[in-house]
Order: structure tokens, then C-alpha cells, then sequence
């Protein structure tokens, strides 16, 4: 059976290739899930620019995306007809004529809090991806005619940003002290009060057509379940991402219902998880790599011999295959519970 979804989704995904991009630019910010190699440069542990992550990806580049091939926003770039994946920020150059089609800002380990993910090194917080994409505008603002907010009023944007928070933070408490400063539901509004800041900054620069996704179930993740000593999903941590989930969507009706041109969106991510999971003959409960101490692969070591039964290329991240299912799932939905209150293409066409 899964391996009968998984062509289909192959076939549904290769027709998008080819055609012209429905936006004329995309822009990304979040984390390891959508990070293609921002974090390369950086002194982090948070990097996975070395074999076997790549394995899969076009000429078996370990290019610093968190997976085996190509990521959730990758297969969103391509199902939007865009040829290439966007640049990410740390390779844009001087005027790069390239911005004009979108930049992906994600880092592996941030947050929408700076002190999250802190423990593993360097990373790209949210504010600081908003500095670098202020940087971007000023560089767009050469580029194209007319002012530049008016260009990116043109554009998607997707971010993917507050698993740090809890998994790189919240739940980590040898390393942070948030957990006994905050109750889960304090925790939930703290975030929400500097998202929305965060968001708006976005919506002041120009942007219209973003997408927020929320959390899955990271108290299911392998790294979870291995840090808690479990033998299943860990509830506690599934119960405060639904409090975060919850503020966000309400957040994203606010800006809608208060900003003029607003068309936010939110990604119920445990919603779909639930109602849709991964056929029989899926591997949930191991990984596809060795794995170091901090749940990575552990450099140079071979992968599993067939990435598409596996869920989970180490212990946080999907592999390429999960990253196609879950993107063909939540572009063509029109389920208000999985997207909404807009669709991928409402948002698209409009």
C-alpha cells in the first residue's frame, strides 16, 4: 500500500516541474525542516552538511538539509512550478539576480525565542532571519519596478518556526530554565505575544500570502521518546504543542480579520497527522541512520537501504518521502481543518 501512495505522489509532484511558478517569488523562513544549508558555516552542532544526509538528494549532495533528499519546502517550490529550489540567504551574493525569485532564510535549531536552540551552538533565530530578509528588500528595492512592498504583495511566504521552542528549550530543562520560570500555558502566550511581533514585521514589509505552520507531534519523535527514557509518545509534550497550535491559529484569524490584505493561513500539522497517517509498512519506531549522542547521523556511517519505508531520516527530522507525502497533502487539501481559513490554492490563484 505505502508503496502505491508513494508513486502517486510521485507522479502527482513531477507534473508541477516543469510549469511556470505561480507566484512570482517564495519566501522561507524556519528551521531544520525547511533549513537547505544555512547553518553550514556556522560553529553549530545544528549542521548536516556531510554524508548520509543528501543520499538521495540530485548528485547525492549532503547540501545541509536535514533529510535524505529534498525537504517539505523544496516539494512545495516544485508543486508551485518554480524549476529550482530559492537560494538560500548564506549563498546569495552581491545584487544576486536570483532574489527576485525568493530566498529561504531557515536554521537548523532556531527559534521564535533567541535563547532556543542556544545549546547547540549558532543559529539563525527568527528576528535574526527577519534582519537578513530586510537586507534582501533593500537589495530587491534595485531590482524591480516600483516599490518593493508592492513586488512582494506578489509573493508566498511559508514559515516554519517554534519546534525549538519546546524540544531545543522548553522540555530540555538540564540546559534552560524555562520550564520552571513558565507554566505550558504561559510558555504558549509568551511565544504567541512574540510571534505576532514577528509576523507583523512581515505584513509591514509588504507580505500578504503567508502560510504558518504549526506543530506536530513532537512528544512522537524518536529524539523525544529517547530523551523522556519512553517506549511511546511522550503526552506532556503533545498537549503544550496543542496550547502553541491553538494561539497560533488564533493569531492567524486576528491578522486576517484586522489587516487590511491580510490572507494568513495556518497549518494544523497534529490535525493532519492524526486523520492521515502513514500507511502499513512504514518504520515509525527506529531511524534511518546511525545516530550520534544529539540524535543526528552520525557522520559518514551508511543509511537504511530503502529511505521510503522509513518516517525518520534521524531522530527529528522525515525523510524525503514523508516530506512528499505530508507537502502533496496540505497543497491540494481544502479541508479547513488541515489549511485554513485560505487553501494553498486560494492563496495561489488570488
Amino acid at each position: 500500500m505505502w508503496r502505491t501512495l508513494a508513486f502517486c505522489v510521485v507522479i502527482f509532484w513531477s507534473t508541477f516541474v516543469n510549469g511556470q511558478p505561480q507566484r512570482p517569488c517564495y519566501f522561507i523562513f524556519g528551521d531544520s525542516i525547511s533549513d537547505a544549508g544555512n547553518n553550514n558555516r556556522l560553529i553549530t552542532m545544528a549542521k548536516t552538511n556531510y554524508p548520509p544526509y543528501g543520499v538521495d538528494f540530485p548528485g547525492q549532495i549532503p547540501t545541509g538539509r536535514f533529510t535524505n533528499g529534498r525537504t517539505i519546502v523544496d516539494v512545495f517550490s516544485e508543486l508551485m512550478g518554480f524549476q529550482n529550489s530559492v537560494k538560500t540567504y548564506s549563498n546569495i551574493t552581491l545584487l544576486d539576480p536570483d532574489i527576485v525569485r525568493g530566498v529561504n532564510f531557515a536554521s537548523g535549531a532556531a527559534g521564535i525565542l533567541p535563547e532556543s536552540g542556544s545549546a547547540l551552538g549558532d543559529r539563525v533565530w527568527m528576528d535574526r532571519q527577519l534582519a537578513n530578509y530586510k537586507l534582501i528588500l533593500l537589495k530587491l528595492q534595485l531590482m524591480v519596478e516600483g516599490l518593493v512592498k508592492y513586488y512582494v504583495n506578489r509573493c508566498f511566504y511559508i514559515i516554519t518556526m517554534g519546534s525549538n521552542d519546546y524540544i531545543n528549550n522548553y522540555f530540555l530543562p538540564q540546559n534552560y530554565p524555562t520550564s520552571r520560570l513558565f507554566t505550558v500555558q504561559q510558555f504558549a502566550r509568551l511565544l504567541r505575544a512574540r510571534f505576532r511581533t514577528q509576523l507583523q514585521t512581515l505584513y509591514n514589509s509588504g507580505a500578504r500570502r503567508v502560510v504558518v505552520f504549526g506543530l506536530g507531534q513532537l512528544g512522537c519523535i524518536p529524539a523525544t521518546i529517547a530523551r523522556n527514557n519512553a517506549t511511546q509518545c511522550v503526552t506532556e509534550i503533545n498537549q503544550a504543542v496543542e496550547l502553541f497550535d491553538t494561539q497560533v491559529r488564533s493569531l492567524v484569524d486576528d491578522f486576517n480579520a484586522n489587516l487590511p490584505g491580510a490572507r494568513f493561513t495556518f497549518v494544523n500539522i497534529t490535525a493532519i497527522q492524526t486523520a492521515n497517517p502513514l500507511p502499513p509498512g512504514f518504520i515509525t519506531d527506529s531511524t534511518c541512520c546511525q545516530l550520534r549522542s544529539d540524535f543526528q547521523c552520525e557522520p559518514n556511517t551508511p543509511p537504511c537501504a530503502d529511505r521510503n519505508i522509513y518516517a525518520f531520516m534521524d531522530g527529528f527530522h522525515p525523510t524525503e518521502i514523508v516530506n512528499q507525502i505530508a507537502a502533496t497533502t496540505i497543497f491540494t487539501t481544502q479541508n479547513r481543518d488541515f489549511v485554513g481559513p485560505f487553501s494553498f490554492s486560494e492563496l495561489l490563484a488570488n
